[in-house]
């Protein structure tokens, strides 16, 4: 029989972390969304460690990632996941299941449902204009398109920055793959079911118009696609 995911984590830290702080069991097998592919999340915090890093191993059964920083980087870290508004890490120690605790495990936990509550740092004017011109590029390259395998990407870039947008102004965090539509699910049920219909319409028949209308509709409040008259504030790579 598989060794359990706590059982697993808990010989695992043992092993190889004997003297750690902290450390907590994150990831699927804690949400209860595990499947045969799950690995096990495990963070770790170690004040003997000079350098934060990420491994990636197999043992007792598992395979499992983990993540190790010390007292101080960690915090850099949050502020990292924050800044960039996608907050993995503080999600896992949130979430996570305190396995090894001297006295700081909840004090972080805490910082981390803090962090969680308040959101992302709030886009500006200037962030929001970008991302508009952003859009309105890929609009414009998709309406123009005569190449249906470029369309592919296309749209697949227009669903990312699309759905990053829709958070960012209203103040959520966003995802990356799988958790793209979960936190649209975190910011609407309704609009992030219409999202993905929208999107699995287009990859089912190649009818780009819908996407096309869903976009623009969306950046319609905020002043629409944007082109003349704007001008970059941070140095860009220039287009293909």
């Amino acid at each position: 029989m598989k060794t359990s995911a706590r059982e697993a984590a808990k010989k695992f830290i043992e092993m190889h972390y004997p003297s750690c702080e902290v450390a907590f069991l994150a990831g699927s097998v804690v949400r209860g969304e595990d499947t045969e592919n799950s690995d096990l999340d495990i963070i770790i915090i170690d004040s003997s460690v000079n350098e934060s890093y990420r491994q990636s191993l197999n043992e007792f059964d598992w395979p499992i990632e983990v993540f190790v920083y010390n007292m101080f980087t960690y915090k850099n870290y949050f502020k990292e996941n924050i800044d960039r508004a996608r907050p993995s890490l503080p999600q896992m120690c949130a979430e996570g299941i305190i396995l090894r605790d001297n006295g700081q495990a909840s004090r972080i936990k805490n910082e981390a449902l803090q962090l969680l509550k308040a959101g992302p740092t709030p886009w500006k004017t200037i962030e929001i204009e970008k991302a508009r011109y952003h859009l309105t590029d890929l609009l414009n390259d998709l309406e123009g398109s005569t190449n249906p395998l470029e369309d592919l990407f296309i749209v697949t870039k227009l669903a990312d920055l699309t759905h990053e947008f829709v958070l960012r102004v209203n103040g959520h965090w966003i995802g990356e793959g799988k958790w793209m539509l979960r936190a649209l699910k975190e910011y609407n049920d309704s609009f992030a079911e219409k999202f993905a219909n929208v999107f699995d319409h287009y990859f089912s028949t190649r009818e780009k118009t819908s996407v096309i209308h869903f976009v623009d509709e969306i950046i319609a409040p905020y002043g629409g696609r944007l082109f003349e008259g704007y001008v970059s504030q941070t140095r860009e790579s220039a287009a293909e």
